[in-house]
């Protein structure tokens, strides 16, 4: 069976009028079986019950206690074994071992005994109908059970079905909790994580100028001739402002270290900038992904902490995509608008949203929030206008 029917049947048993419609054809099949095979009162009141009870077996489970007795006392009364009452039986016992409306021993216990009881009917039935019946004290007494031990073995297998399902579905739902706990911790580090890296990256860049503010107030104390008191005292309360914002800076981030294992090279590698976009769809390209860079308007430079945050939100939403629409295209616009707006797109031509597992909510797309927010813009994530999934980010850099 393909997936899309297994699928397909999955959710039709699932479906609320699955009970109604199967209980309702095997009440309508009992009835005709009755019309075809006459039987007894009692036989027609079991047969009749059992069929018609099934229909509450999802809203009402303990109804299948009836439906399993009342097909054995259907049972009891005719000697025959009906189809309907074989079907709703174990439909019955299937159901009392899905729901556990008792344990699993008792249950077979019961119906055992029920069997039982039913054999013992049938033995004084066919006694009544000059059948040979030994006593039970003879010589092949014990193959008058045989009946029993059959209906016992058929019940144990019926019951131990539905708890095995039972349970089955119990460990998928106990997996499925674990696992929806596992990703929401590791988007929870993944977020720290983004933050850390973000405040590494603005405490370097923040640091270098701050730092070059306070050497050059310093330094034109002595190198610029003329100066006043004034004008003296001014630049060297400057450069102790300086000083003071990155010693506050300092403190403030001081909790930040690299991650073991990077050593110094993530403190004195280059922070990558627009200028390295064909780099980065270049290795989107080498890894099987298909993508095109537009760029639009004229390049300009931006400030340090504009050109890396539109670097890390265009290289997020390129793995984003080969994560969740792998062998898509890729289009990647940056717009240089007159308005000193920076404007970035990153549309794919995947399923969209929701097409697979984090699809649509990435780990990286709180991080890439949070680094245009950083900088006065804003970001949005979602289905494209043509399908597809769109990350749009607009970063003014008027004030930067």
């Amino acid at each position: 069976m393909s997936t899309s029917l297994q699928q397909g049947f999955r959710a039709w048993i699932a479906a609320p009028a699955y009970p109604w419609v199967t209980g309702g054809a095997l009440t309508v099949g009992a009835m005709a079986e009755l019309i075809a095979f006459p039987g007894s009162v009692t036989t027609t009141i079991g047969v009749l019950v059992s069929s018609a009870s099934l229909m509450w077996r999802r809203s009402f489970p303990p109804v299948a206690v009836l439906t399993v007795a009342a097909g054995l006392i259907g049972f009891a009364g005719d000697v025959n074994l009906y189809v309907s009452i074989t079907a709703s039986g174990l439909i019955g016992c299937y159901t009392l071992g899905r729901d556990r409306v008792l344990h699993p021993a008792v249950t077979v216990a019961g119906a055992a005994l029920g069997a039982l009881c039913v054999n013992l009917v049938h033995i004084n039935t066919w006694s009544r109908m000059d059948l040979p019946v030994p006593a039970l004290w003879e010589k092949g007494s014990l193959s008058l059970f045989a009946e029993s031990f059959l209906l016992t073995v058929v019940i144990f297998g019926a019951v131990m079905m539905g708890d095995a399902v039972r349970s089955r579905e119990e460990t998928r739902e106990e997996r499925n909790l674990a696992q929806a706990q596992l990703i929401a911790m590791e988007r929870q580090q993944a977020a720290e994580a983004e933050r850390a890296a973000i405040a590494r990256e603005l405490h370097d860049i923040v640091s270098h100028s701050v730092s070059m503010i306070a050497v050059q107030a310093e330094s034109a104390t002595y190198t610029t001739p003329g100066l006043t008191p004034e004008a003296r005292d001014g630049f060297q309360q400057i450069a102790g402002t300086a000083r003071s914002s990155m010693a506050e800076l300092r403190r403030l981030l001081g909790v930040l270290r690299t991650p073991q294992g990077q050593g110094d090279t993530a403190l004195t590698a280059p922070q990558p900038t627009l200028d390295h976009l064909t780099e980065l769809v270049e290795q989107h390209r080498a890894v099987g992904g298909e993508a095109d860079l537009r760029v639009t308007g004229e390049r300009v430079p931006l400030p340090a902490a504009w050109e890396l945050s539109a670097y890390r939100i265009t290289q997020e939403a390129l793995t984003n995509a080969r994560k969740h629409a792998a062998g898509a295209r890729t289009v990647v616009e940056i717009d240089y608008g007159a308005d000193r707006l920076l404007t970035l797109r990153i549309h794919d031509d995947g399923p969209g949203p929701g097409s697979g597992p984090g699809s649509g909510a990435g780990h990286g797309l709180a991080g890439m929030r949070e680094r245009a927010a950083l900088v006065g813009g804003r970001l949005s994530a979602g289905a494209g206008p043509d399908g597809g999934f769109l990350v749009e980010a607009e970063l003014p850099w008027g004030t930067g």
